[in-house]
């Protein structure tokens, strides 16, 4: 067999991962640790190794720039050593002798990945790609080849990232030679100096330090809109079995998506609080989707709440989304118009009170967890917009059901005025509302 070398010279604790890596791996990391250099030349190894015809691997960042900015250069740098490697900058391609080929892919759109066949694939800051694509798609791109899988990252709270490590941890403790887990904490490594551990942590925030170098999941998410107010539900005992009450009408609340997810919280209005019973998130699909998602539940449906843009028509067909829908039987109502700001800040009151089942709005529930600030990494600091990722779809419909009025009514949202302008300078009435406790 021909010996093939690359320029990479891991680190002690590198190199002890390499060794004990097995099928599933899971490494929680510290900044600057060198996760992505190791996680790179660890797909390499694989694939270098594998025997199987045409053998494939993935690099998965939380978006395709996140790929290219974070991983391409790498890729080149190790591969390029090796004899025959070819480079397509386009794909975000490596082709390597024997039919190898590596993808370097973004998990922005988990559907769009469905149908590759992988015998290895890394998931670069996995707190931060939507929890979908592994269950869903990776791990049966996985089972025919017998393939494996190493997520790496540093945590965001207790979500799907925690989840799996804490699943990983299980078996690895239990003896299952499948699997191995590692953390590498800066205070532990030795691989940033005292004094510039000292100096981060004086100029970032407890919970930013301990997350971003300490590699816990205890911290809250920094910039996090609702990740407190979910963790006070999850406390207080509001997460919990929450069976459905059949002689109450189930609301939905929805996000559309066009190229994006479509994101729908059903939910019923109890005596003494708004009970969110049930989650569905798609995307790629058309409206007609939705609506026998909807008819195979056993819901009776009272109110249907969607966001102004239902109204608008599209190009192709002349018609609106809210008469398509009404065509197949969903008559939509639409909500205030209110700003973001003002939208998050019902659903914070709203946060408060209300109810989730913990299994069917799990996926939901993970999203508002995590839905956070945009952070300015010149200014340093967050704006007071949001970041658009994956958890948007559940946190904007969410938002839409913050500010629906059933016919129990909402106790947070007010009316304020009645007359005002369209955006294009028509005269309507156009209603105004605003938040109060």
């Amino acid at each position: 067999m021909r010996r093939i070398s690359v320029p990479y010279f891991p680190r002690p604790l590198q190199k002890q991962f390499h060794d004990r890596a097995t099928r599933f791996s899971v490494a929680v990391c510290h900044r600057r640790f060198g996760k992505t250099v190791m996680a790179v030349n660890e797909l390499l190894r694989r694939l270098l190794t594998n025997d199987l015809p045409r053998p494939q691997g993935a690099y998965i960042a939380p978006t395709y720039g996140q790929a290219k900015r974070i991983a391409w250069s790498y890729c080149r740098e190790f591969s390029g050593a090796i004899p025959g490697a070819n480079f397509n900058e386009t794909e975000l391609r490596v082709d390597l002798p024997g039919d190898k080929r590596i993808w370097l892919l973004g998990a922005e759109n988990p559907d769009r990945l469905r149908g590759l066949y992988l015998d290895y694939v890394v998931m670069d800051e996995y707190a931060d790609i939507n929890p979908r694509l592994f269950p869903e798609i990776i791990r049966p791109a996985l089972a025919e080849r017998n393939g494996g899988a190493f997520w790496i990252g540093t945590p965001r709270g207790y979500n799907h990232f925690w989840e799996m490590f804490d699943a990983a941890k299980r078996s690895y403790e239990a003896g299952k030679p499948d699997w191995y887990v590692c953390t590498f904490k800066a205070s532990e490594t030795g691989l940033i100096p005292d004094n510039e551990l000292v100096a981060a942590a004086q100029s970032m925030s407890t919970e930013q330090y301990k997350q971003e170098f300490e590699c816990s999941f205890n911290a809250a998410i920094s910039g996090s809109y609702y990740g407190r107010l979910v963790t006070d539900a999850e406390r207080d005992g509001r997460i919990c079995v929450l069976p459905w009450e059949p002689v109450r009408p189930v609301h939905t609340a929805w996000d559309l998506g066009i190229s994006d997810s479509t994101a729908i919280w059903f939910f019923q209005e109890a005596d003494v609080a708004r009970n969110y019973i049930d989650y569905y998130e798609a995307a790629g699909e058309g409206l007609l989707h939705f609506a026998k998602g909807l008819s195979g539940k056993p819901y009776v449906y009272g109110e249907h709440f969607l966001p102004h843009d239902v109204r608008v028509r599209e190009l192709g067909s002349g018609k609106s989304r809210m008469e398509i829908l009404g065509e197949l039987g969903i008559r939509c109502r639409v909500t205030p118009r209110l700003s973001v700001q003002d939208g998050i800040e019902a659903s914070r009151v709203l946060l408060r009170t209300c109810v989730f089942d913990a299994e069917k709005t799990g996926p939901g529930l993970d999203a508002l967890r995590q839905y956070r600030r945009l952070f300015d990494p010149a200014r340093r600091h967050f704006s007071d917009k949001p970041l658009h990722d994956w958890t948007s779809h559940a946190a904007d419909a969410f938002r839409i059901s913050a500010t629906a009025e059933t016919d129990i009514g909402r106790p947070n949202l007010r009316k304020v005025a009645k007359t005002g302008r369209t955006e294009t300078g028509e005269h309507a009435i156009v209603d105004e509302y605003e938040i109060f406790d």
